[in-house]
């Protein structure tokens, strides 16, 4: 198969443009600078469903296996939420557990609490290095891995809207579970693969999966025929690697 080299540095060109273009008006985000590895970028284009989603970016080998955390939100990193209790009309911050939001990424990472789930806590927290404010709209996370990058990888994101209902994923489809009622349609997750061997300009996250409805267990369910706004809470995601 012949390749039209001029078209395919056109297309790229017009890609990078697109990004800079688009990246006037994401945040800026930087985690992991005290570390000595390699940057990978993600670049999040909130989509027409974006309302203040939940995150958990990670590193994982060629075959999946976890290997450091990027980012997460620092309410699910600390086990800490603004939003924990109400009372007297008033909402109070406290420790709270929401192993529906997040819940590929908690059992891949495999780490078991004192209540016997993979969840942070205030006792067992993620570092500082890699829990932030969740970001209110698009962003760009810069993050620095512990060790330089040499092979092949794959890059996760998985992304949780609260209460996002949708025809199948109902208020009363499982009644009686209430981590499923503080999701609704499940946790998302996307994926990219590298090599830092043949590192290419920029790639695409695609979704390949959701999680457990109520994150009780840390299995993937590829099967997104009854998703549907979640698809839409990014418009695109991509990565850029530097060795």
């Amino acid at each position: 198969m012949k390749i039209n080299y001029s078209m395919l540095i056109l297309a790229l060109g017009l890609t990078f443009n697109c990004l800079a273009s688009n990246t006037d008006n994401f945040d800026e985000f930087q985690y992991g600078i005290e570390n000595s590895g390699s940057t990978i970028t993600i670049h999040f284009n909130a989509g027409e469903s974006h309302n203040h989603p939940l995150y958990a970016i990670w590193l994982a080998d060629e075959h999946g296996k976890y290997i450091q955390t990027l980012y997460v939100a620092e309410s699910i990193g600390k086990g800490v939420f603004k939003r924990s209790n109400r009372k007297a009309e008033k909402w109070e911050k406290g420790e709270k557990q929401r192993v529906a939001a997040l819940p590929y990424w908690a059992h891949q990472r495999s780490i078991k609490n004192e209540y016997g789930t993979y969840n942070p806590t205030p006792r067992q927290p993620v570092p500082d290095a890699y829990t932030g404010a969740t970001p209110t709209g698009s962003f760009s996370i810069h993050a620095k891995t512990e060790k330089v990058l040499k092979g092949k990888y794959k890059i996760l994101l998985e992304v949780n809207q609260p209460w996002d209902w949708n025809e199948f994923w109902t208020n009363n489809l499982y009644p009686d579970n209430s981590e499923y009622k503080t999701s609704s349609q499940p946790a998302l997750i996307y994926e990219a693969e590298f090599d830092t061997d043949n590192l290419m300009p920029i790639y695409f996250m695609k979704p390949i999966g959701h999680s457990h409805y109520a994150g009780e267990n840390g299995l993937l369910f590829t099967d997104l025929s009854t998703i549907t706004t979640a698809l839409n809470i990014a418009k695109s995601i991509n990565i850029l690697i530097s060795k």
